[in-house]
Formats: C-alpha cells, sequence, structure tokens
C-alpha cells in the first residue's frame, strides 16, 4: 500500500540541480552502491556520474554521442562539484557502461518509485490509476544485434527490443518498465512487473492484455480494468440480449482452463456505448474485478479508459520528443543500458513537471515544454545569470487543453496495418455440465 509521508521539499528549485536532488536522494544512491556489490571492482567511474551522463545524454541535443556526453558532463559536474570529475571521452564512458550490471539501474528506478509515492499524491478515488501497454524499438543492423535479436515483425527488417511500460494515468510519470526482445509477449512483461504495483492500483489496459492467467494473478494483488473482445468467453446463468445490457457480474472461464480444472473468474462487465449523434467511435467492453458498484462507478471505469490514451501520449514522447525512434547502440549490452537510461530520463523529466504542479488544479505539464526548459537549464553557463528560478518556469510548463475536432490519426502509416476495434465479448450460457464442475469445486454461482 502506497503511503503518503511528510516530505520536506524546497519551495521552489532554483535550478536543475536542485530538482533532480528531490528524486536522486542519497537514499537512492545507496540503493545504487548495495546492489552493486561484488560487481565494483573494475568499475573505474563511480555509478552517480555514470548514471548522471546517462541520463542527462537523454536530454542534451546534439547529433552525435561525443556532443551529447559533453554537455551532460558539464551538468553532472555541477551536481557533484566538490568531488572527482568524470572521464572526458565518450569511449572511456560507453566501456565503463558496458561494464555496469543492469540490477543497479533497476535498483536506482526502485529507489525513484519510492519517491514517486512520497512526493507526489497519486491515488485518485481510493486508486492508483496505472496504464499498461507496449511499444517496439528499432536498432541499428550491426552483427551482435542481428545475431541476438532475433526479427520481430516482417522478413529482413531491422533487429528491435519490446518495451512495455506501467503508466500513471493523471500524471503520465512512468513507474515501471520491462525490456525484452522485439517479438516479447507483453502479458509476460506485465507478470514480471506485478511485484512493482501497489495495492491500492487500478491497472487499466487494452484487449491486448486478456487472458486467464494474467487475470488471475492481477485478481490476487490489484485491481484491473481490461478492454473485452469477443475471444473473452463470459459465461452468465441466463442469456443476454447485448442492446440492453449495461453492466453486470459474469464468469471469466476460457475452455482451456476449464480442461485444466482451473476455477472461473468471477468479473464485472461494463458496456460503454458511443453517444449519439458521433459518426466516431465505438462501443467499448470493459471486464473488471472490482465488484461493487460504489467501489468503481459505471462513469470512474469510462473515466479511466479514456485516460488510458495517457499511454500512447507517453511513447510518443519517448519517440518523438526524446527523439528515440531508434536506439544507437550496436552492442546488446550497451543496448539495454541506453534504453533503461532513456527510461529513467524520462521518468525524471516527468516527475519534476507533476513535483512543480503539486496541489495545483491546472492541466498536466508538456513534455515538450519541459523538455525545452531543461535544455535552457543546461545551456546555461552559469546559474547567477538566470533572471526565474528553474522550478517557476517548470510549473508553467502546461498542456494546452482545447476541444478535438479532428482524429488522432492524421494519416495511414505506410507500412501500419489499419485499426480494427475489438468486438463485443460472447455471453454464453451455462450449461448444466458446467454447474456440475462447478459444484464438484464447491464454487458459488448466481
Amino acid at each position: 500500500m502506497v503511503q503518503q509521508k511528510s516530505v520536506r521539499l524546497r519551495p521552489v528549485a532554483k535550478a536543475l540541480v536542485d530538482s533532480l536532488r528531490q528524486f536522486l536522494t542519497p537514499a537512492v544512491w545507496k540503493q545504487g552502491h548495495q546492489a552493486l556489490g561484488r560487481h565494483r571492482h573494475g568499475l573505474r567511474w563511480d555509478i552517480q556520474p555514470l548514471v548522471l551522463v546517462l541520463a542527462v545524454s537523454a536530454w542534451c541535443c546534439g547529433d552525435s554521442q561525443p556532443e551529447r556526453f559533453e554537455a551532460a558532463r558539464a551538468v553532472c559536474v555541477l551536481c557533484r562539484p566538490k568531488q572527482r570529475r568524470p572521464g572526458q571521452t565518450t569511449q572511456g564512458f560507453q566501456k565503463a557502461l558496458a561494464r555496469l550490471p543492469m540490477v543497479v539501474l533497476r535498483a536506482l528506478a526502485a529507489g525513484v518509485r519510492q519517491r514517486l509515492a512520497a512526493l507526489l499524491d497519486l491515488t485518485l478515488d481510493g486508486f492508483m490509476p496505472l496504464g499498461c501497454d507496449g511499444t517496439r524499438l528499432t536498432c541499428p543492423r550491426s552483427e551482435e544485434l542481428e545475431r541476438f535479436l532475433c526479427v520481430a515483425n516482417k522478413k529482413n527488417s531491422a533487429p528491435s527490443v519490446w518495451l512495455t511500460a506501467v503508466v500513471h494515468l493523471r500524471t503520465g510519470v512512468p513507474w515501471c518498465w520491462w525490456l525484452g526482445k522485439g517479438h516479447a509477449n507483453e502479458r509476460w512483461h506485465l507478470q514480471k512487473m506485478i511485484p512493482w504495483l501497489p495495492a491500492l492500483t487500478l491497472l487499466v489496459a487494452d484487449a491486448g492484455y486478456l487472458g486467464y492467467e494474467l487475470m488471475a494473478l492481477l485478481q490476487q494483488r490489484v485491481s484491473f480494468l481490461i478492454r473485452g473482445c469477443s475471444k473473452a468467453p463470459l459465461y452468465t446463468t441466463k442469456l443476454v440480449k447485448l442492446a440492453a445490457f449495461r453492466e453486470g457480474e459474469c464468469l471469466y472461464w476460457p475452455q482451456e482452463w476449464q480442461q485444466k480444472g482451473a476455477p472461473p473468474l468471477r468479473v464485472r462487465v461494463l458496456h460503454l456505448r458511443k453517444k449519439k449523434g458521433h459518426a466516431r467511435g465505438q462501443d467499448v467492453w470493459l471486464i473488471t474485478n472490482v465488484l461493487d458498484p460504489k467501489r468503481l462507478s459505471w462513469e470512474q471505469a469510462s473515466k479511466y479508459y479514456r485516460w488510458r490514451w495517457e499511454n500512447e501520449g507517453f511513447f510518443r514522447t519517448y519517440k518523438r520528443t526524446l527523439k528515440k525512434m531508434k536506439l544507437e547502440s550496436r552492442t546488446v549490452a550497451l543496448l539495454h543500458r541506453e534504453a533503461e537510461g532513456n527510461m529513467l530520463a524520462l521518468q525524471l523529466l516527468l516527475a519534476m513537471g507533476a513535483l512543480a504542479q503539486r496541489g495545483q488544479a491546472t492541466p498536466p505539464s508538456s513534455p515538450r515544454r519541459l523538455l525545452l526548459e531543461v535544455r535552457q537549464e543546461i545551456r546555461a553557463a552559469s546559474p547567477k545569470g538566470r533572471r526565474r528560478s528553474f522550478g517557476r518556469r517548470v510549473r508553467e510548463a502546461l498542456r494546452e487543453r482545447r476541444p478535438r475536432t479532428s482524429q488522432k490519426t492524421k494519416r495511414p502509416w505506410p507500412t501500419r496495418e489499419p485499426h480494427q476495434a475489438p468486438k463485443a465479448p460472447r455471453f454464453l450460457k451455462l450449461t448444466k455440465a458446467l454447474k456440475a464442475v462447478l459444484d464438484q469445486v464447491n464454487y458459488a454461482y448466481d
């Protein structure tokens, strides 16, 4: 359970360094050093400058890695003015980064999650709304990557990795993430991240996350709200008319798991109809394990699923705003660390914006404007020449809130198939044979 603690904050962060120290505290760095453990031998760079340069380089402008490295190194020196300065060459930095164990980056990400829970109020209506989705990232055609990363989508395509991210739906800040090969199963990725989800989580996902095994694991720990489709068999005691159905309890019980002797999952199904007079839009069927309508009302479920678009916006920020449509590293070791560093940098960037808007009824921060303010801070030669503090400028970097009049997709993508909305789930009536099976396992049904 996420508990809000009274944390002392600076009224306004005067510089980028002060804002970073709100999340990368000495306790967080201590977790990274503890995770390093016996792997410390042979690592010439210390963890702190290595991770700072890795994260800040994702924010910097520049057409080449040496350009971004120089700017990130300067920020690292400002963050650590009285300590040993980092190395001066890009090649030395990459060699040190390749030796850094991945457990160190994951330990630092866990520490930042703890800071997010302590600094920000992430709950709403008794839930912590989190969305989960995935995307594919293209990699260079190096010999090593083509050998270890198989082709995922089309023949002779470039190697790729799959990134699955869990994002807070109200602030847009990523909570956790998992990396795998380009053909990886995002449901398996979510299973790996279940221990990182707080107890108050309401996980919102699309129809790709429907599955008995995943939903059974989620039901033991958190609440979920997943879009239904025609592949979801739902059993009821009487026939259901789709046109008149609004919400009700059903049993989710795929035939494969019936044969294995697994009990059904009791779920609640909600039918969200598109508004009359709207040419666009589709009916949406949602499946949740929150059975009490007072705990999760029909209106709340509709609102949370609309917020799921924050996941798509997050990946657009990762690929377009940070310009990480294609990763740059040409070895497996550096590729994993580059992707982890990019995610950590984006998490810190959005967290700084969310912290600046803390306690204010304003729109969420604009990732693009936040990045511009950070780049302006990096380019500043001396903090004495700034007219306004960094925190005040971040507080004003808000999104535009205007009514949408056009489609979300401006034009058909050349290599992408048109999106087809999922169809309604299949409602089946419980037969006498299935009722007998339920009686054998002492399962109470209506």
